[in-house]
């Protein structure tokens, strides 16, 4: 093949494409016009002797050979990125740029209050588009579609990088009205209703019992080691909720310390330690080799480890 005959903006067309699956909306991102953006999938298609992109009842699906080509895409132009960038620096003052960052309802009502205070000074017109968990797998954060994932994490891509924002351990919630706030041990614990709150991961979560112990998270495995169970009643996915679960009588949340630091000024609950131990887990930072050379992304890397650094 010919290189020279080659249009390297088409690259840029596929890209955007592929991650959009509709000629019009991708037109728009490039800000160009419908007519030009099927031209250019007309080149493509040219090019690489392939469909590319297939009509289906279900919108445009790409073909097996271009889901091999988006990687390898995302590669070429990070690399064109990085050759390009280092001269420039990015402007914070001035930029729309929109960064999109996954993270648990932990992370948003712990992190982004303080991110959102810094960006106000700083970078005003900056946007932040916050994805749940099961909004995101890890193949689309390593193609770069995600800027960054904040969340806690049992496993990770070998590939990514990782830094850690800050250690948490938990704290117990529960009415002041409860009757175990007059007798607050293991053994009360134990034979109380518990709220359970998701051990957030990546992808779209299933449902889950409470017999499954190793799935039930750090609580249930910190329980289990010491040979205890206790009775949950009620499974949510979000902190916040399991907070306010908490005010009914009868019930407890164990949920990380600065989630429930939230609620310290609320009258109607009480914040305990619990009565056994818990490991503390790593609250992280995460981001695809792709973005790692990108100014923009160093910029918002290093804006959020300066806030997460504030006690």
């Amino acid at each position: 093949m010919n290189l020279d005959k080659i249009d390297l903006n088409l690259l840029v067309y596929l890209d955007i494409l592929l991650r959009e699956r509709n000629v019009t909306r991708s037109a728009s991102l490039l800000g160009i016009t419908q007519p030009a953006m099927s031209n250019g999938l007309r080149r493509l298609r040219e090019t690489f002797g392939d469909p590319l992109l297939v009509r289906t009842s279900e919108g445009m699906v790409p073909t097996e050979r271009a889901q091999s080509l988006q990687p390898l895409l995302r590669q070429i132009l990070a690399s064109v990125e990085q050759v390009i960038e280092p001269t420039t620096e990015f402007d914070a003052k001035s930029s729309d740029r929109v960064f999109r960052i996954m993270t648990s309802d932990y992370g948003e009502a712990t992190l982004l209050p303080r991110l959102l205070k810094r960006l106000n000074r700083d970078a005003p017109d900056v946007v932040l588009d916050i994805l749940t968990p099961s909004d995101m797998s890890f193949l689309e954060v390593e193609q770069g579609l995600v800027d960054l994932v904040i969340n806690r994490f049992d496993t990770m891509p070998q590939s990514f990088h990782q830094k850690t924002l800050w250690k948490d351990s938990f704290s117990c919630l529960f009415a002041v009205d409860n009757p175990i706030s007059h007798d607050y041990c293991l053994e009360t614990y134990i034979r109380a209703n518990h709220v359970w709150v998701s051990k957030t991961g990546m992808g779209a979560g299933m449902g889950i019992t409470p017999e499954d112990t190793k799935r039930l998270g750090w609580v249930d495995e910190a329980l289990d080691a010491i040979g205890y169970k206790r009775h949950i009643s009620v499974f949510t996915r979000h902190y916040q909720s399991a907070a306010l679960l908490a005010t009914q009588k009868g019930l407890i949340a164990t949920i990380p310390s600065r989630a429930a630091a939230i609620q310290s000024d609320n009258p109607r609950l009480v914040v305990k330690k619990p009565p056994f131990e818990i490991p503390e887990f790593e609250f992280k930072m995460a981001w695809s080799p792709l973005l790692q050379h990108n100014a923009a992304h160093r910029w918002i890397r290093q804006v959020i480890s300066d806030v997460a650094s504030v006690s």
